[in-house]
């Protein structure tokens, strides 16, 4: 057995402090010499310096119960004990890097701790820089075979120590070595091939019994051989043949050295033990038997050996040659180094150098530019640069993260920017709501103090609007819609009560101290002038915040527009035009409200036109050159709030105005008001509301709804008065013709030539006329009777009252049907049922009786019309409302083709008493046709002055049929026949008499066809 070679005692590494051995003592427990050997150490290191947590072991032995070289939250056992060994038993540095190492060898059922001493030597990183040692080396072969912990190599030891790069390294193919294929080898092959072929014949000569013999002869003598061998060498126990045989350790020593047998035997006579001479010569046999069987074994290996030392001397000389090329070659490139290459790498060094301090001079000026954020923003915020504030924070915020990370000097100043942000935003609010408040609560004056004011300030209001907004967009704020709402809710609210307050304290009548109640309760004592103007103030008061509004409207529109990217840049953007042009305007419309009280705002006023708020956007502002700040979406969300802020404005206007006419109408104010009266206040709410509706483009309900109720109640009085004075009238007209006043006469050409239902103005009706015969309808003449004159022009009382309310026009539309019904029924029970005779006392109902009311009916159908189209552009149920004026005129014209009847059934009752008198005699013309002529003679007089040209000879055609077949049916009573004869004659002659006097009447020449047809189905006898 070989022994392991020492160089020094095995315990003589010292502890470098006491010069004992390290594990001789417990630096922790102060044991001083308590440890025989390393392994009891180890014991009382793992027994009472070592804790189990879960399957790791934590070391404990150091200062604090903390191992400094341990890893705390533990190892495994095997790790564990190779670290007692590492860095308690023995020194760290000297078993890493082989000093002194440390082998854990399993003996039975304990450890025995063996040093593995090394000659080797770390070399000096000065003397040994350019010579190759082992530790340049990727993979350690020797560490890892040697490794006496082991049983075999672990597959994974390179990975598990230094990473798989470490084992895996590929190995690139010598560009000085070929490349080596089967050409290589074809010259050997045919250099041999004859001999192979010679000698594969010379064996095939054999004979199988040859070959058999010469194998069993061989074998036999091996297997004899082999035999001797294996009993000599069974004479030798054993444990000499184990690879981990080692006299160090105490079990082996004595089993090879029993000492109780030495001890147990007797002495000799010459005093020697007899066992100890037994011993030695056993282990001397043992030796000379393992030096015989060693010493053939290498005479028959004799000449390999000796081969083998031949190559290796051979190997050692090219190996000398090769170190000897390989310095003179590490000679070339150190001097090649030292010319060329560090030089270069000194100038690569330089500028790397060079940039690196440029970097460090431009990190210094940006932090010296970082350093200046904080007055930078404070001198932006007090020019209103909210904008380029904020963006000046999220630059440096950037700045911060990316290229000044880690600078201890600025660790606070990202939260201090981002609170500084948070004050932004809180003074943004602030600032609009300041803004809004004061704009909309400035004094409302005259439009050029208006424009002095506005020239007198140092920045114009409309560019800090527009710094506020920016930077409210900028942080994706977009609640200064609901600011500017809320803002001017306020103010309508004030300014409304501002206006009450003002018209109470300037009553005449009105003791405002005395009045012990509410505003509402004093507002109510305010007669209908003062209120009337008192509601106009309101509403005018009304429109200039919702002016003001429109401004805001349009400024922030604008500034939108911007911010969402839809202006081309570099372009002047006007966010409000307000020219010098737009204030005469304005000044003109202010004029002409104060000289008419009932216009609440000037008819050209445009919304926006106030000098509020003009602003452009020029390539020199700097909010040309902002970018795209919001997106599409919210683009539109926040125009369309917009939108709903103008008109919830309104709305909010609307309420308070209703809230101040219900207020005032708790005690009937209102329904006390007289027709003129209700009509202007109708008009001043109207003009309002429309004005209303064309600045927020959406129609209002609640104040046109209080109106609509209040207008209800006045129509119910309206037609109540108008049906009840009809009535009174139709029951006190005597129905004779009536004189036609002038004013009436232009009533109706002022509607012919307008085309609409309207009175005309008191001024341009000439009074010094005389009234007329007849009223003159588009050069048409009507005789008519005075109620229907009062009737038309109450029809034209409707229509204009539908104008100044026009959200009644259904209701009133019904009224006035309802009007012309009862107009229509009560003349058919008068005239034609003869209701006049008992209620004026008439003692018939006269032929003219009834052509007056035919004519009088007449003139009504032609205004029927007139109201249809008047009422048209007003109704929102049409259909069914004009299908009922249609139904009122078919009831005119019944009525109408009813009285005519009546006509003709006069007269065809008068010619029948006179035709079944009348006889075929002497004298001629008969006084029957005499009688009859006068009759229609006179009927004709009465009628052609009062009823139209064709609707006359209607009635007198069919009187002359009626005629003449009373006349035939008279013919064939008297059974006279067209014979020619003297009765013939005597009829011919009253018939040429009766056609004479019918064509004398104006208008009915054409009538008579020939009254011949009397003779029709006459036989001659």
């Amino acid at each position: 057995m070989a022994s392991v070679p020492y160089n020094i005692h095995p315990w003589s590494h010292l502890d470098g402090n006491s010069g004992s051995p390290q594990w001789k003592k417990c630096i922790v427990c102060c044991k001083t010499g308590a440890f025989k050997l390393p392994t009891e150490f180890a014991h009382h290191l793992r027994n009472f310096h070592c804790s189990k947590e879960g399957g790791s072991y934590v070391c404990r032995y150091g200062v604090n119960e903390v191992c400094p070289s341990l890893p705390l939250e533990g190892v495994s056992d095997k790790d564990y004990e190779d670290h007692v060994a590492r860095d308690h038993v023995y020194n760290g540095s000297d078993y890493r890097r082989g000093g002194v190492g440390l082998r854990m060898t399993q003996m039975g059922h304990g450890h025995m701790i063996s040093p593995l001493v090394s000659g080797r030597k770390e070399p000096s990183i000065v003397e040994d820089q350019f010579r190759w040692t082992i530790y340049d080396a990727s993979v350690n072969l020797p560490a890892v075979l040697n490794d006496p912990r082991l049983a075999k190599r672990e597959t994974d030891f390179f990975t598990k120590t230094w990473g798989e790069a470490f084992e895996k390294k590929d190995v690139q193919p010598s560009p000085f070595l070929p490349e080596i294929n089967g050409s290589h080898f074809e010259r050997y092959l045919g250099k041999i091939s004859d001999k192979y072929k010679i000698h594969a014949h010379g064996i095939e000569q054999l004979s199988k019994q040859q070959i058999s013999d010469r194998l069993h002869s061989g074998a036999l003598k091996s297997l004899k051989q082999l035999e001797k061998n294996r009993a000599d060498l069974d004479q030798v126990p054993k444990i000499f043949m184990l690879p981990n045989f080692s006299l160090e350790n105490p079990e082996t020593f004595c089993a090879v050295f029993p000492w109780t047998q030495v001890e147990e035997s007797k002495p000799d006579k010459n005093g020697n033990r007899q066992s100890c001479k037994l011993l030695q010569e056993k282990l001397s046999h043992y030796l000379d038997t393992v030096e015989v069987h060693i010493g053939e074994q290498i005479s028959k290996r004799s000449e390999a050996f000796f081969h083998a030392m031949t190559s290796h001397d051979e190997l050692q000389d090219y190996m000398q040659v090769t170190c000897r090329a390989i310095k003179q070659l590490r000679d070339k490139i150190h001097a090649l180094e030292e010319t060329l290459a560090k030089g270069s790498l000194k100038i690569l060094k330089l500028t790397r150098s060079r940039t690196n301090y440029v970097k460090l001079h431009n990190k210094l000026k940006l932090i010296s530019t970082v350093q200046q954020t904080q007055p930078t923003i404070q001198l932006l915020l007090s020019t209103n640069e909210f904008v380029g504030a904020l963006d000046l924070i999220s630059t440096t915020q950037e700045v911060l993260a990316q290229e000044l990370a880690g600078i201890h000097s600025f660790r606070h100043l990202g939260s201090q920017l981002a609170e500084l942000e948070k004050i932004i935003d809180m003074m943004l609010r602030a600032d609009l709501v300041k803004y809004v408040t004061a704009e909309l609560n400035r004094p409302i004056t005259d439009l050029q103090a208006l424009a002095d004011e506005t020239a007198a300030l140092s920045v114009s209001p409309q560019e800090k609007l527009v710094a506020i907004v920016l930077g409210m967009l900028r942080q994706r704020d977009f609640e200064f819609v609901d600011v500017i709402r809320d803002e001017a809710f306020t103010a309508l609210k004030a300014t409304i009560k501002q206006s009450v307050i003002e018209a109470v304290a300037t009553a005449d009548d009105v003791d405002a101290e005395g009045i012990v109640g509410s505003l509402a309760d004093q507002m109510r004592l305010l007669n209908y002038t003062e209120w009337m103007n008192m509601l106009k103030n309101v509403f005018h008061n009304i429109l200039v915040i919702v002016n003001r509004v429109m401004a805001f409207h349009t400024v922030v529109r604008e500034v939108i527009l911007i911010a969402a990217g839809r202006t081309r840049k570099g372009a002047d953007v006007a966010l409000l035009q307000s020219s010098d042009e737009t204030l005469e305007e304005n000044k003109d419309a202010e004029d002409e409200d104060d000289g008419d009280d009932d216009d609440i705002v000037p008819s050209d006023a445009e919304p926006g036109h106030e000098p509020l708020l003009h602003v452009s956007v020029t390539p020199g502002n700097a909010s040309d050159d902002l970018d795209v700040m919001i997106t599409e979406s919210e683009y539109l969300a926040t125009v369309q709030g917009l939108k709903k802020m103008l008109c919830a404005v309104c709305d909010h206007a609307h309420d308070r105005c209703v809230k101040l006419m219900v207020a005032r109408a708790k005690d009937g104010f209102l329904e006390k008001l007289s027709s003129n009266e209700f009509v202007a206040l109708s008009k001043v709410i109207e003009g309002f509301v429309t004005e209303c509706e064309r600045k927020c483009g959406r129609r209002s309900t609640s104040l046109r709804g209080s109106l609509l109720n209040q207008a209800n109640r006045f129509v119910d009085r309206f037609h109540d008065e108008r049906k009840t004075k009809l009535s009174l009238i139709l029951d006190n007209e005597r129905w004779k013709q009536a004189d036609v006043p002038a004013e009436f006469q232009e009533m109706v050409d002022l509607i012919s030539k307008s085309g609409k239902m309207q009175l005309p103005e008191k001024q341009r009706i000439d009074l010094s006329k005389k009234p007329a015969e007849f009223i003159v309808v588009n050069g048409e003449k009507f005789a008519v009777v005075g109620t229907v004159l009062m009737l038309l022009k109450m029809m034209v009382e409707y229509c204009e009252c539908v104008d100044n309310i026009p959200a009644a026009a259904q209701d009133i539309l019904g009224r006035l049907i309802d009007l012309l019904k009862t107009f229509n029924s009560r003349t058919c029970q008068l005239v034609l049922g003869a209701g006049a005779l008992q209620l004026v006392g008439l003692k018939t109902i006269s032929t003219k009786n009834l052509a007056l009311a035919s004519r009088c009916l007449q003139l009504i159908v032609r205004y029927v019309p007139y109201i249809k189209d008047h009422f048209k552009p007003k109704l929102y149920d049409k259909k069914h409302t004009l299908k009922n004026l249609d139904q009122i005129s078919k009831d005119y014209m019944d009525h109408i083709d009813e009285i005519s009847n009546k006509l003709v059934a006069i007269m065809e009752g008068l010619t029948e008493s006179y035709v079944i008198k009348w006889d075929a005699k002497a004298p001629m013309p008969s006084s029957c046709f005499r009688s009859v002529c006068k009759q229609m003679t006179k009927f004709h007089e009465v009628i052609i002055d009062v009823l139209p040209q064709h609707q006359v000879k209607v009635i007198f055609q069919r009187i002359h049929k009626s005629f003449v077949n009373l006349l035939r049916h008279q013919l064939l009573t008297l059974n006279v026949i067209n014979d020619g004869g003297p009765q013939t004659g005597m009829v011919n002659a009253d018939i040429v008499f009766y056609e004479n006097n019918i064509k004398s009447l104006k208008g009915v020449e054409d009538v008579i066809e020939g009254m011949q047809s009397v003779w029709t189905n006459q036989v001659k006898s």
